[in-house]
């Protein structure tokens, strides 16, 4: 009976013992333990050559605020018409390329053929009757001089002569006009450039004044934008910015040739425009950022081949009494191609090494 009852009371105890050793065997309390330490070699004793090293020093960095700008350029053009004619021809296309003096366009032109016509033989008409009376007045001095002509008839053919010399002038004038008419129905290119739009297709009618064509110089291309008047104060005329034009992920720089001497009330902004140099990957239009150079500050900066990323970690090695130390920073922006800002983490005078091999 006592055996029976010892038996019963152990069931319990065996099987807590051995839920408890399942929970410790589970949590890893049967496993080898190591000891916390960093991987690699924490403290190796190291030479590390003087090419590799970099001494950490504060250096004056110019802070820079963009502003929002737009590609512009600078010689462009609206190509109209100053007749009322149907378009026969158009010979360029958006994107083409056109040289000074070249065809763009041809409107219908018989109507204006014909008034040159008329003009023409109106003047062959009156020239004709002016060498008449040029050969009467000649005849009239010669009889006027023997005293054969009276003063009065004398007077008359010079008056004839007169009358036919005007009508002469206005004829040819007449003709001047129809053929500066008949100019305007050939429309050439008044630039160098690209053609940007086209407006109209032939058979359509142009109008005074309706717009055709658009053209822009690329060689004369810069950018503009409104700088907050704090800003714009501090900029003179021909001094160098950069500007920034994400789409083709380059920093150009500038020249500033115009600041427009007046404010915009909305918005208490100058309207700057800063020439750049001739791009074929720039067209008008773009989105830039003009980089205004605000005020100098002193910040620490390390090559940015000496930082490894762990996760969002960011660490540096530093050589301190011949011993490897990592040190974990916080890193500003990109001071350059291959500088990097260190907000913390680092003081001045350290010496920053390449990254070592932490493998083994």
């Amino acid at each position: 009976m006592n055996t029976t009852l010892i038996k019963k009371a152990f069931i319990p105890v065996i099987a807590i013992i051995i839920l408890l050793a399942m929970v410790a065997w589970l949590a890893g309390s049967f496993d080898e333990k190591i000891a916390p330490k960093l991987q690699g070699n924490q403290h190796l004793k190291s030479s590390v050559p003087i090419s590799e090293q970099f001494i950490v020093s504060y250096q004056e960095l110019i802070a820079y605020e963009p502003v929002s700008a737009g590609i512009e350029a600078k010689q462009a053009t609206i190509i109209s018409s100053r007749l009322l004619a149907r378009i026969e021809q158009i010979k360029v296309r958006a994107g083409d390329t056109v040289a000074l003096g070249d065809v763009l366009i041809e409107l219908e032109k018989s109507d204006l053929l014909a008034l040159v016509s008329q003009a023409q033989e109106r003047i062959n008409s009156v020239s004709a009757r002016y060498y008449e009376v040029e050969k009467s007045l000649t005849r009239a001095k010669k009889l006027y001089s023997n005293k054969l002509l009276s003063t009065a008839e004398l007077d008359s053919q010079k008056a004839s002569f007169q009358s036919i010399k005007a009508e002469l002038t206005a004829a040819k004038q007449a003709r001047q006009q129809a053929q500066s008419t008949l100019a305007y129905a050939t429309i050439t290119a008044p630039i160098d450039g690209k053609v940007v739009n086209r407006f109209a297709e032939p058979g359509d009618t142009a109008q005074l004044g309706k717009k055709l064509l658009a053209i822009y110089n690329p060689l004369t291309l810069r950018v503009e934008a409104n700088v907050r008047e704090q800003l714009a104060i501090t900029l003179q005329q021909g001094q160098t910015i950069q500007v920034e034009v994400p789409s083709i992920k380059q920093t150009l720089s500038a020249q500033i040739e115009e600041i427009v001497p007046a404010a915009n009330t909305a918005s208490r902004s100058f309207l700057i425009k800063a020439s750049i140099s001739n791009n074929l990957k720039l067209l008008p239009g773009m989105y830039a950022k003009m980089l205004i150079p605000t005020e100098s500050q002193q910040v620490l900066q390390v090559p940015s081949n000496k930082i490894v990323s762990i996760g969002q970690l960011n660490v540096v090695w530093i050589e301190e009494n011949g011993e490897l130390q990592r040190r974990f920073v916080r890193l500003g922006k990109h001071s350059s191609e291959t500088m990097t800002i260190v907000l913390s983490g680092l003081n001045a005078g350290d010496t920053v090494i390449n990254p070592p091999n932490t493998e083994g």
